[in-house]
């Protein structure tokens, strides 16, 4: 077998070092977690476990910002500078890990979800606002419990090249887990949603300091030649 690599640009090729991995630089805030839930209704049950789960965040010890998706222009409608997509950009630029949240419609994600990731680019300048974030997914169902909404989150994610986390949550019959006031009943799901974030807060500890490194590629770093 003929093991040389003629069409490799040595001057961009690297090998990956454990070494490279120990942090450079030690972060002393907490983690931030920007979450993102998927409806407008005034009981959505999607909110209410995206609150839920900032809730447990927040008692981690993590910084929980929630952005509010009301009043938010379908993607392209407006320029970029729309204050609702500006805020919706600065919220992700400044996250470390994120959360979605979704209910299930028709067997996929909603469009009020959707939006607020299609307002999310790749790039923005030099800027990536989701490139080696942490990100868990979540789905709230109205019937049997399902996971075509989770699934296609982290298509998304990986689309937007984000560390989906292994675990999630999906709620089945969302309806009967939660009171009148919105908080989440105890059950083996509530478990799952702790269970979720406990695993977040570690991979976005493990990720945060390390993320330039993980996400450097060999093809970016020859274009930029």
């Amino acid at each position: 077998m003929d093991n040389t690599t003629p069409n490799l640009s040595d001057a961009h090729f690297q090998i990956p070092e454990l070494a490279r991995l120990e942090p450079a630089v030690r972060f002393d805030h907490p983690p931030r977690i920007l979450i993102l839930y998927g409806s407008l209704r005034e009981r959505s049950f999607s909110r209410f476990l995206a609150e839920e789960a900032g809730r447990i965040l927040t008692r981690m010890g993590a910084e929980v910002r929630t952005f509010d998706p009301r009043e938010l222009p379908v993607t392209d409608t407006v320029p970029a500078t729309h204050p609702k997509v500006a805020e919706l950009r600065a919220l992700s630029q400044w996250s470390e890990g994120q959360v979605w949240s979704c209910p299930e419609r028709h067997g996929a994600i909603t469009s009020v979800m959707k939006n607020q990731i299609d307002w999310i680019p790749l790039e923005v300048g030099a800027m990536r606002p989701t490139q080696g974030r942490t990100l868990a997914v979540m789905q709230v169902s109205g019937g049997s419990q399902s996971f075509n909404t989770v699934n296609t989150l982290r298509l998304l994610g990986r689309w937007m090249r984000m560390v989906t986390i292994p675990n999630q949550s999906s709620v089945p019959k969302a309806y009967e887990e939660f009171d009148e006031a919105g908080r989440m009943k105890p059950s083996a799901y509530y478990d799952r949603v702790v269970d979720v974030m406990e695993e977040l807060m570690k991979f976005t500890l493990l990720v945060r300091e390390r993320g330039d490194y993980l996400v450097d590629r060999y093809s970016e770093r020859r274009a930029k030649s």
